[in-house]
């Protein structure tokens, strides 16, 4: 009933708002893309330490617009060629998780109304603020997550923006087997409000992100929080070959709603990247804080696509009580054009992982990945190796893509 309430709502907005179309002033594009990914994971501790999985990822669909109006559907399935893993719903439990279950789901089904100062979005949806961090897609995985939304995004003034949005179901990467705490779909009243403005040092935002996990399939609503923060992200040319990238946040959590935790608990990141000549060099400090040491609360991030952060080997994904901090390196080399590859790049980062609280290091972890692309494919080699300490298990992970886009 949402879902059809927020299409009407947004229908009758962008009705009012533009002139009547004509049939022949409708244009169709279609949406195509295909993934095939290898994925190999070796976990210590297992009864059966090693995963394989050969998976098939399509979406299909159409874009018909006119005008300022569009509405857009996309449906996607998955399919394990090679299914030796537990994908968290199927198979065997002893063996490390591949998070890519065989699925067929509506991926997007959306109606938008678009001007220069004005977006409108309503129904099934892609929402990927900032970097990600807090709200994201989650693209890496097979199935990725979206949300039944309406959102708002309005630049009233130059360099100016605001995006509002209400999600009321967050569409998860588990798909139609979802169950118990994996489930297919989460329910509540999702909140995410961003105001940014450009200044000559970057862009600066302020939000707000109201997450309401109303089942108490979800950690007994454990993972509803409300967090409140600010975030600068900017480039500033160094020289005619230099440039210096740099992001800057903070942002503080506590709960929300129904979550029986009483806790506060904050996030600071801190992040700069060079490039010189192809040269690439990063450098970063993360923190999501702890509370008082009790399971869940620390700082939490379950709507982000938190395989970006911390870590590919996904040690961390649910942040533990005592807090993490993440401190990491990186750099690499990358070529324009190489041959038939163009966007050809290599890059190799390091983490070590500590507590918050109490002074543990966790472990550390060794991340590298080979990319290029031909024409409309893309390819990758990931890598990660993650040393355990005092938390979780010696994992290693392999990763073998390619990703084709109309």
């Amino acid at each position: 009933m949402k879902y059809m309430i927020a299409t009407a709502a947004t229908l009758a907005v962008a009705g009012n708002a533009m002139p009547a179309a004509h049939a022949q002033d409708i244009v169709l594009k279609p949406v195509a893309e295909a993934r095939l990914r290898y994925e190999q994971a070796d976990q210590k501790g297992l009864a059966s330490e090693q995963s394989d999985a050969l998976t098939v990822r399509a979406r299909a669909g159409l874009t018909a617009s006119s005008g300022a109006l569009s509405a857009t559907v996309v449906g996607q399935g998955t399919l394990a060629v090679i299914d030796k893993y537990y994908d968290g719903l199927n198979g065997a439990a002893t063996r490390p998780i591949v998070a890519d279950p065989e699925n067929i789901a509506l991926y997007i089904a959306q109606l938008q109304y678009k001007t220069k100062t004005l977006t409108l979005t309503g129904g099934r949806q892609k929402i990927a603020l900032d970097d990600e961090r807090f709200v994201g897609n989650v693209a890496f995985r097979d199935n990725g997550q979206t949300f039944d939304a309406v959102r708002a995004e309005l630049t009233p003034a130059k360099g100016l923006k605001v995006d509002l949005s209400y999600a009321w179901s967050v569409r998860t990467i588990w798909g139609f087997q979802g169950k118990n705490a994996r489930q297919q779909a989460v329910s509540g009243d999702n909140i995410f409000a961003n105001l940014s403005y450009v200044t000559p040092i970057g862009a600066l935002t302020g939000f707000a992100y109201l997450v309401d996990q109303d089942e108490a399939a979800m950690q007994g609503f454990r993972m509803s929080s409300q967090t409140y923060g600010v975030r600068l992200a900017g480039a500033r040319p160094l020289s005619k070959v230099a440039k210096l990238s740099y992001q800057l946040s903070y942002a503080r959590q506590s709960d929300y709603h129904r979550n029986p935790n009483d806790y506060s608990a904050d996030y600071w990141l801190a992040d700069a990247t060079l490039d010189v000549k192809g040269w690439k060099l990063n450098a970063g400090y993360e923190v999501l804080g702890a509370s008082r040491g009790a399971a869940l609360t620390s700082f939490q991030t379950p709507l982000g696509t938190n395989f970006k952060f911390q870590g590919w080997a996904d040690k961390f994904l649910i942040t533990p009580a005592n807090g993490i901090r993440d401190l990491y390196v990186g750099g690499g080399y990358g070529w324009k054009q190489l041959g038939p590859l163009s966007g050809v790049a290599l890059m190799a980062t390091w983490h070590r992982f500590d507590s918050d609280r109490l002074d543990q290091h966790y472990g550390n972890e060794i991340n590298l990945i080979a990319s290029a692309k031909v024409k409309k494919t893309a390819l990758s080699v990931r890598y990660a190796r993650y040393d355990a300490k005092v938390t979780a298990t010696d994992t290693h992970k392999l990763w073998i893509q390619a990703d084709w886009a109309y």
